[in-house]
């Protein structure tokens, strides 16, 4: 038998002094309960401080209340709860085990109350009320004045550890307080069968006061404070054994077990077991610290020692007493030295709680005040809530609207449904690692590629080395497809073709090309799919590998945590687990949960300020309502590739009845001045080094919002949250987040302009610009534009690091003309992303559409049809559909040099 658990077997009950969110979150509290290892927690102020004001663990929570005007102090006390709620349930299973005799925590009153009554017993059920646990404990010190509290509590009804004791005259009128109470209760005609408390005794506190006062190397240094333990023990069992007591025992009442508090050893000359080893006996409890846990665990003695040699322990205070050191004053000191200690540690912990609200609150610039206002008001309270009932009314009065939204709200459910295939996904991944593939090409479109983009660019930057590389092609370029076939030949790769309607033009036109270079192997293919579609029957027809068959419920740009994602994360060996952890969290924080706990429960129903997805989608929407409707997305460079996806799901969900939010991505950083008060910043952070430019707009006063990723499972918590802001910030701004309903005309018209060019033999293409014209002709569109504008590259070129380079360029070279945000596109791709918002946001745009003269073409196979006029076809068809919409449009052509000559036009931009 290890020491703790002979230690349980002897009657005592080993309690953790220490709580934290870290402990709560990574399953290690759980995990310590789960072992015998601990049967309760305790809680201070200091605690708390260390907890709270030493780690970003509760920055989730900590900074949305901060945006919405909370106080420090209310911010503490509602992370507290939410701290002893969660603790409380993990200890729930013991406590009903136990018949509540073991499984506390303890919650401790603000130390503030310390000296009055009343507001002691107000708080105190307050907080019982509030955390709603029956194995929750509340501390309440035993001053004179907490005395008379802890007879009102335990009257009615609730569980007390009545902390900070240290001598016997307070330790008796502790226990007097404790049977008062009881019988207060009685008399009031209710019952006293479930009111536990325990009474903790402060311990090694005891010698770091009297030792000081001793000679080096005295025979008493060391002996005073088990002494004064052993003699509380004596007094326990005296009081405890009298008819009074049995009276109540009669009635259902508990014994009022000591706790031994402060029995971590703080002089390094004792033993680190000390104050645990010499402690020991029936019906008691020892709270330690971390350290004392491990040392006593290691290589603790358990044997019953607190009824041994009294008459020594009674000798050592005559012997104090003969040299001087009366324990009466001792006691009284160490008892107002830890009154003032606790509320020392209090008021720093607020203090450092108030600078991270400021910090934050200040963050939102012009926008805090607005921001503040909408966090707290009624109308979003209720959004959490409605959101987890899958209330489809959020985003639609109409039934179509509300049949399309409840069909599309199983991202809710993504992670648990991803946890249960997870050894699916593992075993298709070791099964191509084992046949030594080295590179995984995805064939797909917006949210059916995206995602495996973002976690493919987050493993490169990764210490563990990926078993295979992964890359996406979501492009028509002729030149884009040429080269991305030299890299991903049939012999050495995997091709994923993932489309969710099964019929997506991009994805099918790739596919015809590789099928032809595998000579129809369809071992070197998958399909990502939802069921029953054409690319499902495709799939099968032609003897694929293996086919996915994704959530209906899950539409394209909400399927990050679906197969669509979690299938190339399984091929890049990304830990699923790990991944999942973090998007449960994320869950979790904002409200969900299959089984919710009832921690979750209250999560759910608690102020939407509390909520960080909810919370952000309300920044976005209080951002867009006053103007600030260009989120421009900035990162650190190795999470970048984040601000892709973030700008798909914010463009195509809120982009609609000629409103929306303009996500800008990666937009080249500048200083503070040069943007307007149309923005909003989101800054995709790397934990380290806050960027200079970043700190630069932040001390402008631009609201800037960051959002720290540690490593790339953090990835699934931002997915998460991003998928509750957008469609909170929708249902703010009165549009449907699930919809599309502007994507489809450019398709069409796509459709049209290739049947026309394959009737005639060749595509009608209208309103080009040639290069030499191009200049004056851009100058003059970009006179046009007006502050609270922005202007659209859509730049029909292969995508690779010379022409994404050439487009930052022009980006700048355009903002510095008109003073506007600059985005820019790759066609087809932002088709897929931005398009919607393009067509159907607010009509504040100007949209330079560039082309260029294909070299070297590549026929679609079987198809007629090449890549080149397939290109240019979907770059006509978004033309007209811009038109239609009532958006004005450029229109560049560009020669085979194109790289030269946009390199020209933007620097006689320039000039």
């Amino acid at each position: 038998m290890n020491p703790i658990s002979k230690l349980t077997s002897l009657g005592q009950s080993l309690w953790y002094d220490n709580i934290q969110r870290k402990l709560l979150e990574n399953g290690e509290l759980k995990a310590m309960i789960e072992r015998g290892e601990i049967r309760g927690v305790t809680s201070n102020p200091t605690i708390f401080n260390n907890a709270i004001a030493k780690t970003n663990d509760y920055d989730s929570a900590l900074i949305p209340l901060a945006w919405a005007g909370w106080d420090a102090e209310r911010i503490f006390w509602q992370l507290a709860v939410e701290d002893i709620r969660e603790a409380c349930d993990l200890f729930m299973p013991l406590y009903e085990e136990t018949n509540g005799g073991d499984g506390f925590v303890s919650l401790e009153v603000s130390p503030y109350l310390a000296n009055n009554t009343e507001a002691t017993v107000a708080q105190a059920k307050a907080l019982w009320e509030r955390v709603s646990k029956p194995n929750l404990m509340i501390k309440i010190p035993a001053t004179p004045e907490g005395i008379p509290a802890v007879r009102a509590v335990i009257a009615a009804g609730i569980n007390v550890n009545v902390t900070l004791i240290f001598s016997l005259e307070r330790y008796a009128e502790v226990m007097i307080a404790y049977l008062d109470g009881l019988e207060d209760r009685c008399a009031a005609g209710e019952p006293i069968d479930h009111i536990a408390s325990v009474a903790s005794f402060f311990v090694s506190r005891v010698d770091s006061k009297i030792d000081p006062k001793l000679p080096e190397g005295a025979p008493l240094r060391g002996k005073a404070a088990v002494a004064n333990a052993k003699l509380a023990y004596e007094a326990f069992a005296a009081v405890f054994t009298t008819r009074r007591w049995e009276s109540l025992k009669l009635k259902g009442a508990r014994v009022q077990r000591p706790l031994w508090a402060s029995t971590g050893t703080k002089n390094p000359a004792y033993p680190d077991t000390l104050y645990v080893d010499t402690l020991i006996g029936p019906e008691t409890v020892n709270t330690v610290p971390p350290a004392t846990l491990d040392a006593f665990r290691d290589h603790g003695a358990a044997d019953v020692t607190l009824t041994r040699d009294l008459d020594d322990a009674r000798s050592i205070f005559a012997q104090l007493k003969t040299i001087g050191i009366v324990m009466d004053e001792i006691t009284d000191e160490l008892e107002a030295e830890g009154v003032k200690a606790f509320a020392d540690a209090f008021t720093q912990l607020l203090a450092a709680v108030d600078a991270r609200r400021k910090t934050a609150a200040s963050s939102l610039g012009q926008l805090a005040d607005s921001a503040s206002k909408l966090l707290s008001s009624p109308e979003l309270d209720s959004v959490p809530a409605r959101l987890w009932r899958r209330d489809p009314t959020l985003w639609a009065t109409d039934e179509a609207g509300q049949r399309e939204a409840s069909n599309r709200l199983g991202w809710l459910d993504a992670p648990e449904k991803a946890r249960a295939l997870i050894p699916t996904y593992q075993a298709f991944a070791q099964e191509i690692h084992a046949e030594k593939i080295d590179r995984v090409l995805v064939l797909g479109m917006g949210g059916s590629s995206l995602t495996a983009e973002v976690l493919s660019s987050l493993q490169a930057g990764a210490k563990e080395n990926a078993p295979l590389s992964l890359a996406i092609l979501d492009s028509t370029d002729a030149q884009q497809v040429a080269e991305t076939a030299r890299n991903f030949p049939p012999e050495k790769s995997l091709y994923i073709l993932a489309s969710k309607s099964g019929g997506t033009a991009e994805s099918m036109a790739a596919f015809h090309l590789f099928w032809k270079l595998s000579k129809g192997d369809g071992s070197r293919f998958i399909a990502i799919t939802d069921p029953g579609t054409d690319l499902e029957k495709l799939a099968l027809e032609r003897g694929f590998r293996k086919i996915f068959s994704s959530d209906v419920s899950v539409g394209g740009r909400f399927s990050s945590l679906t197969d669509f994602g979690l299938v190339p994360a399984a091929l890049l060996g990304m830990d699923l687990n790990a991944m999942l952890d973090r998007a449960d969290w994320m869950k979790r924080e904002c409200g969900g949960g299959t089984a919710l706990s009832g921690a979750e429960r209250s999560r759910s129903a608690m102020s939407a300020a509390r909520n960080p997805g909810v919370a952000l989608g309300a920044i976005l929407a209080a951002s867009a309502r006053a103007g600030r409707d260009k989120l421009t997305i900035l990162a650190d460079a190795p999470v970048s590739a984040l601000a892709g996806w973030i700008e798909q799901i914010v463009a195509e969900s809120s982009g609609k009845n000629g409103r929306g939010i303009l996500p800008v991505a990666l937009e080249p950083l500048d200083a503070p001045e040069v943007y307007g008060n149309d923005r909003l910043f989101v800054y995709i952070r790397k934990t380290g080094q806050l960027d200079n430019g970043v700190a630069a707009l932040k001390h402008a006063g631009h609201p800037v919002i960051e959002l720290p990723m540690t490593n790339y499972a953090d990835v699934s918590a931002e997915f998460f949250r991003w998928m509750v802001a957008i469609a909170t910030a929708c249902h703010l701004l009165g549009v449907n987040a699930f919809d599309q309903p502007n994507v489809q005309d450019s398709k069409t018209r796509t459709v049209a302009k290739i049947a026309d060019c394959k009737a005639s033999g060749k595509l009608a293409e209208k309103d080009l610009v040639e290069t030499k014209a191009a200049l004056p002709a851009l100058k003059k569109f970009l006179a046009g534009v007006k502050a609270g504008d922005f202007v659209a590259i859509n730049a029909y070129l292969p995508r690779n690091g010379e022409t994404i380079e050439a487009l930052q360029r022009m980006r700048v070279a355009i903002r510095e003309q008109t003073k506007c945000a600059v985005t820019a596109g790759f066609g087809p791709r932002f088709q897929h992303s931005t398009g919607q918002f393009h067509k159907g946001g607010t009509n504040k745009g100007w949209f330079i559409q560039v082309t260029y003269e294909t070299r070297d073409d590549v026929d679609i196979p079987t198809q007629g049809l090449s890549f080149g006029t397939l290109l240019r076809a979907q770059a006509e068809g978004d033309y007209e559909a811009l038109l239609a919409a009532g958006r004005r449009v450029l229109r560049v052509r560009l020669g085979a040099d194109f790289l030269r000559e946009f390199g020209d036009l933007t620097t006689k931009l320039s000039e």
